[in-house]
Formats: structure tokens, sequence, C-alpha cells
């Protein structure tokens, strides 16, 4: 519980609107916490799940999760945080088909620097087609718009949201 995981119903929630698109996909779950999100996105199929946390407890969580469930392959786990991953996939330009966020929600700077560095360099980072999804407290709501990334759809559910963006060029 120390790495706050997003709870069942609410991952539950968000796989039923991301639906068939999981499958096949790349996937990204940055600030990772247990890695319940990016592994749930293993099982359904993503082709690729790339991890990032930074927080001791929660990368030994991540690890100790995927070999429980052995998982071998299929996954990346950058330990050094958001901003290393990110900035790792730009210089390879591996697009992303999905993007998952879901930083401490009292950081909320930490929503505005991730959601502004994927619009910057959505042409690199994003596959055509892309949605970008944060959670947060749903009393903290996010920006309608992140340069070109435009919030399409708001879910809430008990004291989080979901924000889905996508690209509007």
């Amino acid at each position: 519980m120390t790495t706050r995981p997003t709870s069942d119903r609410l991952r539950e929630t968000l796989f039923n609107v991301l639906g068939p698109r999981v499958e096949g996909s790349r996937f990204v779950d940055l600030y990772a916490g247990s890695g319940a999100v990016g592994i749930e996105a293993i099982s359904r199929g993503a082709d690729f799940v790339w991890f990032a946390e930074s927080a001791r407890p929660a990368v030994t969580a991540i690890r100790a999760n995927l070999s429980a469930l052995k998982i071998a392959g299929g996954f990346a786990l950058e330990d050094r945080g958001v901003t290393k991953l990110l900035q790792s996939l730009l210089a390879k330009e591996r697009a992303a088909d999905i993007v998952f966020l879901d930083p401490p929600y009292g950081q909320a700077e930490e929503y505005e620097s991730t959601l502004n560095f994927l619009a910057r360099h959505h042409a690199a980072m994003l596959a055509d087609g892309a949605v970008v999804v944060a959670e947060h407290a749903r009393k903290q709501p996010l920006a309608e718009r992140y340069s070109v990334l435009q919030q399409t759809r708001v879910l809430t559910q008990g004291d989080a949201a979901l924000s889905f963006y996508s690209l509007s060029l």
C-alpha cells in the first residue's frame, strides 16, 4: 500500500475504456508504483511495456510482482525515474501507443512537466492515434490542453479521476 496502487475498480475502468487498443500496443507506465497498470497491459496483450519508477520500495514491488507472475520478457524497467525513461525513449524515437501516468497526487508539477514533455516531443514519442491517460485526484483537475494534447474525456471514481488526452494538431 505504500506504493498507492491504482484501485482494482479504477484499473478495470481504464482498461475497459482502452479496450482492444491495448493488444499489440507499446505501453508506457510512468510513476509505475507497484506496476499493476503495466502488468495489466501485459496480461491484455501489450506488445511491450516500459515501467518508470525511482522509489526503491516500489521498484522492489514491481520486480517481485513480475517475478511472481512469471513475466520474463516484453518489458523494461527504468529505475532511475520518469525523466530518464522519457529521455531514453526520445533518443531512440520509440513511439508509444498508450502512456499512463500516475504521479503522487501531491506533486502537481509532475503532471504538468510530464504532459508538456510528451506534447513538446509528440512526433518522436507518440504514435498516430496515441492516447495519454493521467490518474489524478478528482478535486485537482488537470488542464484541458497541454499544447497539442487535448483532453477528450474525464472519468471519476471515488476520490480519483482519469483524464484522457489525444493529439490535436
